[in-house]
């Protein structure tokens, strides 16, 4: 019995049809992260069990959420395991957490781990880059991270929360219960308003703006670049006192304020003291500085670092607040705010099949890594401590 010929038709519609292989792009399998939460919680009951139905193995310490006032059975009911030492959570492959690494949780690190935390430079010590470097981690810092458009999701969640929490500060340290001026932050028929200064004028200061304003207090905004005061003008709808950051008249001003908030964002990795010993020397006694910069070293120049077991001290008779990460005040919201930033992210990073794929793939995640295999990738880190660094997009292309 003889072949039957194909027609030409016949011959097209099979070859078009037939599974072209080699075109096609292979996808790489999903991946699946081992998480370790430290006892400083960063994700919602809710996130843990999105992730965990997702395929991840998330282990969390042991009363790691009861700041947040989540408790170790919702997170057990939510999928995750109970763990209780850090030795024990520090065996994920993934550690997330939200203070900077201590050389002693570093030690309970294993070379090729990944961590996401808060970098802190303003008080970042070499020794900690050392140690993170010698255990070849992949570290990012979550305040570098980028969002496609150029913003920092972390950065704008957490200065919405603190510049909304600052003048609720504000208000406890004016109070006579607090000694402080014993005066009403804002205004009330017959009284002088509250004057509040507040000196940078970014998210941070767009929040607490509002606030003070809605209290009725005398806000007058500092900062160097014209377009954010035109930008804070813009947003809060009101022609508030707006300066650049001129020196005479920022001493001025400050003689006759009440509340002095720093909001300065850092500019190559460090926040320059805009407000001298001398300027806060000739200050109003009992008056109140919180410097919300000190995570970058703070923008006055009396300003030490606290905590919030002991928030305050005084120096020439004016109160100092300098508690790094403010938010931690507010932590319920502060974790869901996180959480709504770190859950898609990993799911992304999942999806692009490991931590490694996806900074490779996606430069604005690729920002926020600041150590990679035992290599320093951060300009500003090496400049601080005079180290050598690479960069972070030839070692990766390198791997490949």
């Amino acid at each position: 019995m003889t072949e039957k010929k194909k027609t030409g038709f016949e011959a097209l519609a099979k070859a078009s049809m037939a599974p072209q292989e080699q075109m096609l792009a292979v996808k790489k399998k999903k991946n699946s992260f081992f998480i370790g939460l430290p006892k400083e919680i960063s994700l919602t009951p809710d996130a843990v069990e999105l992730l965990v139905n997702n395929g991840h193995e998330i282990w969390i310490e042991t009363k790691a959420g009861v700041g947040s006032k989540f408790s170790d059975q919702q997170y057990s009911e939510a999928g995750a395991k109970i763990v209780y030492s850090p030795q024990e959570v520090y065996k994920a492959e993934f550690i997330l957490k939200i203070e900077p690494p201590t050389e002693e949780e570093i030690e309970l690190m294993h070379p090729g781990q990944t961590l996401i935390s808060a970098l802190q430079l303003g008080h970042l010590l070499p020794e900690q880059v050392q140690a993170l470097l010698k255990k070849k981690i992949i570290a990012l810092g979550f305040e570098l991270i980028e969002d496609k458009v150029g913003g920092m999701p972390i950065i704008r969640a957490m200065s919405e929360i603190a510049g909304s929490t600052v003048m609720l500060i504000a208000s406890e340290y004016l109070s006579t219960a607090n000694n402080g001026k014993g005066v009403i932050l804002g205004g009330i028929t017959g009284v002088p308003p509250t004057k509040v200064v507040i000196i940078g004028a970014g998210t941070v200061a767009e929040f607490a703006a509002r606030a003070a304003l809605g209290l009725g207090a005398d806000v007058q905004v500092f900062d160097n670049h014209l377009y954010k005061l035109r930008r804070i003008k813009h947003i809060l709808g009101q022609q508030l006192y707006t300066s650049t950051i001129d020196t005479i008249t920022l001493s001025e001003t400050l003689k006759t304020a009440d509340v002095v908030i720093g909001a300065l964002r850092a500019e190559k990795g460090k926040v320059r003291h805009v407000v001298t010993e001398e300027m806060v020397s000739k200050m109003k006694p009992d008056s109140l500085i919180i410097d919300l910069s000190i995570d970058q070293g703070g923008c006055v120049e009396t300003s030490e670092i606290t905590t919030l077991k002991k928030p305050v001290f005084r120096k020439h008779d004016v109160i100092h607040y300098c508690v790094p990460n403010v938010a931690s005040r507010v932590a319920h919201s502060a974790t869901n705010a996180l959480s709504n930033i770190f859950t898609p992210t990993i799911l992304r990073a999942a999806e692009e099949g490991g931590i490694e794929e996806m900074i490779f793939l996606h430069k604005w995640f690729m920002k926020g890594v600041y150590a990679y295999k035992g290599a320093l990738t951060n300009e500003s880190v090496a400049r601080k401590f005079g180290l050598k660094h690479k960069n972070i997009e030839l070692l990766l292309a390198a791997r490949f």
